[in-house]
């Protein structure tokens, strides 16, 4: 019975990733929909306005990996109705991350089988049931971009967004679905973001060059200045934006033009927090210019890669879409 069970493991590994598919025409399968109250729809205080109701444009946001149960014990992909899981989902990335875009777009955001922490290449080392995990994940991001086309998005302009393993799917997403299509002249701009993407990833996408440009993409990774992780790729062949002052080059961004992050209360944004300059593919920050701020000797700002530069990025994406508007 035991070596049945492992020839299973290794030859057939889609027998272990059978959890229930999403049904996207069912809302409650949307982290984040424009028909429904979710936190995605929230604003730290008065000076920020939901404007999802008036808004003319889509946000299509695919959020991080929040799922990272022991791999050994078969916990390959994320199961869209575990109650905790999505209660997690909507108050951390939907609340933090989606809620930047309130204020330029109509915000959808799929659940969907979102693969472990575990399946990703420095933790389990190229396991081949990390691969089936990770395209299980994605089936569900392109159904769901699909289920939106043909439901909601009526020829609507969008942006597309993302973060961490939202981004290894956004970049497959919009290669398979927008690149090369008539889609490309509605996509106002791709935050993609938390992932690594080389240069070349892309055959026509460009990354964006400043703040005015549009029809481009814009993505970052955030690290300590001087830190070189020995996990990440990084290098001249690795694209960067610098969320400040939205350039690609080594131009550096100090903390006095940062116009506020959220921290760990959602409801107090925070001007000044943290600079920001381009080193090999690499978004370098110095120390947080926060009360005991020279006590944090994180090396990799993986986790506050929107929420250090939150007001930065929401009000780029009014910027870009009133000059695609143009």
């Amino acid at each position: 019975m035991r070596t049945l069970f492992l020839v299973l493991l290794f030859i057939a590994p889609t027998f272990l990733f059978s959890q229930n598919a999403p049904d996207f025409s069912d809302l409650k399968y949307w982290a984040a929909h424009p028909e429904k109250k979710d936190m995605a729809d929230v604003v730290p205080n008065d000076n920020y306005k939901d404007e999802q109701a008036t808004s003319q444009i889509d946000v299509f946001f695919i959020y991080p990996t929040l799922y990272w149960k022991k791999w050994k014990d078969g916990n390959y992909n994320a199961d869209v109705d575990d109650i905790k899981l999505n209660e997690k989902v909507a108050e951390s990335t939907i609340q933090n991350q989606a809620s930047i875009f309130n204020g330029v777009g109509k915000v959808y955001s799929p659940m969907y089988r979102q693969a472990n922490l575990k399946a990703y290449d420095q933790y389990t080392k190229k396991d081949p049931r990390a691969t089936t995990a990770f395209e299980l994940a994605y089936s569900d991001v392109k159904r769901a971009f699909e289920y939106y086309l043909e439901h909601y998005n009526n020829g609507r302009p969008f942006i597309i967004a993302s973060h961490s393993q939202g981004t290894t799917h956004g970049k497959m997403l919009i290669k398979d679905m927008i690149e090369g299509t008539p889609l490309m002249n509605k996509m106002v701009v791709a935050y993609l973001v938390g992932i690594k993407i080389e240069k070349d990833y892309f055959k026509e996408l460009r990354l964006c060059k400043d703040k005015n440009d549009t029809g481009c993409y814009c993505t970052w990774r955030t690290f300590k200045k001087d830190y070189y992780p020995k996990d990440r790729d990084y290098g001249e062949h690795i694209a960067c934006t610098n969320p400040l002052n939205w350039l690609t080059d080594e131009t550096p961004a100090t903390h006095a033009e940062n116009k506020g992050a959220i921290l760990r209360n959602y409801n107090k944004v925070i001007p000044n927090v943290m600079d920001a300059r381009i080193k090999d593919g690499m978004l370098w920050v110095s120390t947080p210019n926060i009360k005991f701020g020279k006590f944090l000797q994180r090396k990799n700002w993986h986790i506050a890669d929107f929420n250090f530069y939150w007001v930065s990025v929401r009000e780029n994406a009014k910027h870009r879409l009133g000059l695609f508007w143009k």
